[in-house]
């Protein structure tokens, strides 16, 4: 792999925003070994010491908190008031980190054994575009707690997001090598996976390159693996009175960050007839009234850009498969502006389609399916090789018991929005979604493993001799 010059552009006016190199095969070398060579000292370290440097870097980024969150607008369009909630998660993810390890990883005593945990040692961690800074931060600070040192690949949409949080740890005082960015995109990534100086890798992103990593990992068992990957979530409204409250929840579930959140809805499941008509019509008149626009608009915008014109051509053209197999469009995805990634959002009634695609379409493009009952709703949810997040919004608990018990997903909402999730829960799903190893809150489980001892302070010249041996 040879070192070359890219670029990460806002999103909603393809205007550069980063300029800088990929890493070469040799700085993927180096930046293991450095890592490496300061994994002794950082583990050495006590938990109290750790901790007091994740603390600094949370007082780094609340410090900063403007400037992160516009580099997040910039790199990937998110409108100003969302980039601010992700620097806050960030924020957050701190002291969640401190407790979760308390809860999970602390000494405990079994009968005569005494449990302990330790780091692996070096951790890469492959970013996602669509929150360039609370997910990669979700894995890298339990990792840094646990006393494992990172290598951190972000997206090649959100170079300069990394760039920046690097040195904030640095301020935090983070040693050297504790934590290094390389930068660039998809054979980085792949040569970062495959060094052979990686103890373990946390990934975030979608089913397809989790399972390549999947495949590559196989080989080497002994490395730590954790998959957080994508879905075709199903939303399911059901026996709602105030349906204009349903309808908020359906847009805020399907095109909050313009779509591009693994948990957001991308089927919504209504029933045939007259009253899933009536919730349709209430999301078609706010689908009317969402703002899009770049993060720098006036009044503010709900849903900024996809996150590259391509991105936006694909949604479009996904659109028109759809159109084509049979479905019937009820408000129409459309292209806003060439060359950026800003969108209308869309809803397709994909009812008519056969055999429908069990794809995870990543953007604003709703689908609707009418089912003639709750028992169809719920086979309905749970046509998905994926199982990530699945949600249900209904007047009635014994609904809910019932979707709940009956869908397969690691995320089970409510009469929530599907994307809402607490740092305090896991975070992670079934299927082709996971590997089992949910973040969030129990995102301290892969960051360490038991060591299970026996321990005596002295020799007992009274223990028995085993059977078979002459006394």
């Amino acid at each position: 792999m040879s070192t070359h010059p890219f670029t990460s552009r806002d999103p909603a006016t393809g205007e550069v925003v980063w300029r800088g190199a990929a890493a070469s095969a040799a700085d993927i070398a180096a930046a293991v070994a450095a890592a490496r060579a300061a994994f002794p000292a950082w583990a050495g370290r006590s938990l109290e010491e750790r901790t007091a440097v994740l603390r600094a870097f949370a007082g780094r980024l609340d410090h900063h908190r403007a400037a992160l969150a516009t580099a997040i607008s910039r790199e990937v369009g998110k409108p100003r008031w969302e980039a601010l909630t992700e620097v806050q998660a960030m924020i957050g993810k701190v002291e969640h980190a401190v407790r979760a390890y308390a809860q999970r990883c602390a000494e405990f005593r079994g009968g005569p054994a005494v449990t302990r945990f330790r780091p692996h040692g070096v951790i890469a961690v492959l970013g996602p575009f669509n929150f360039p800074g609370h997910l990669p931060n979700g894995h890298t600070v339990p990792a840094l707690l646990a006393g494992n040192v990172v290598v951190f690949k972000p997206s090649e949409r959100a170079p300069g997001v990394a760039e920046l949080t690097a040195e904030l740890w640095r301020e935090a005082g983070l040693p050297a090598g504790v934590l290094t960015v390389v930068q660039g995109g998809r054979d980085t990534g792949a040569a970062l996976a495959a060094h052979p100086g990686v103890d373990g890798l946390c990934f975030t992103g979608s089913s397809d390159a989790g399972q390549r990593l999947a495949e590559l990992f196989a080989r080497t068992p002994g490395r730590m693996l954790a998959l957080e990957l994508g879905g075709n979530n199903p939303l399911v409204v059901w026996s709602v009175r105030d349906r204009a409250a349903a309808a908020r929840l359906v847009v805020e579930s399907a095109y909050l960050t313009a779509g591009q959140r693994c948990t957001c809805a991308r089927r919504l499941i209504v029933p045939d007839g007259r009253d899933g008509d009536a919730l349709l019509e209430e999301v078609m008149r706010l689908l009317a009234r969402v703002r899009v626009g770049a993060f720098t608009a006036d009044p503010e915008p709900f849903m900024g850009p996809v996150i590259t014109a391509e991105a936006a051509a694909g949604l479009v053209a996904a659109q028109v498969r759809w159109v084509a197999a049979g479905a019937r469009v009820l408000v129409p995805l459309r292209h806003l502006r060439a060359g950026t990634g800003l969108v209308a959002p869309g809803l397709i009634d994909v009812t008519p389609v056969l055999d429908r695609p069990d794809t995870e379409c990543f953007g604003p493009l709703l689908q609707v399916i009418r089912v003639p009952d709750f028992d169809a709703a719920l086979r309905e949810a749970n046509a998905t090789r994926f199982g990530l997040a699945a949600g249900l919004l209904s007047d009635e608990a014994a609904r809910y018991q019932q979707f709940r018990d009956s869908v397969r997903a690691g995320i089970v909402n409510w009469n929530q929005p599907l994307t809402g999730a607490s740092s305090a829960a896991p975070f992670g799903g079934v299927g082709a979604s996971g590997n089992h190893r949910p973040s969030g809150f129990f995102a301290a489980d892969y960051c360490a493993f038991p060591v299970a001892s026996i321990e005596a302070a002295k020799l007992n010249p009274d223990h028995p001799l085993p059977p078979g041996i002459e006394p």
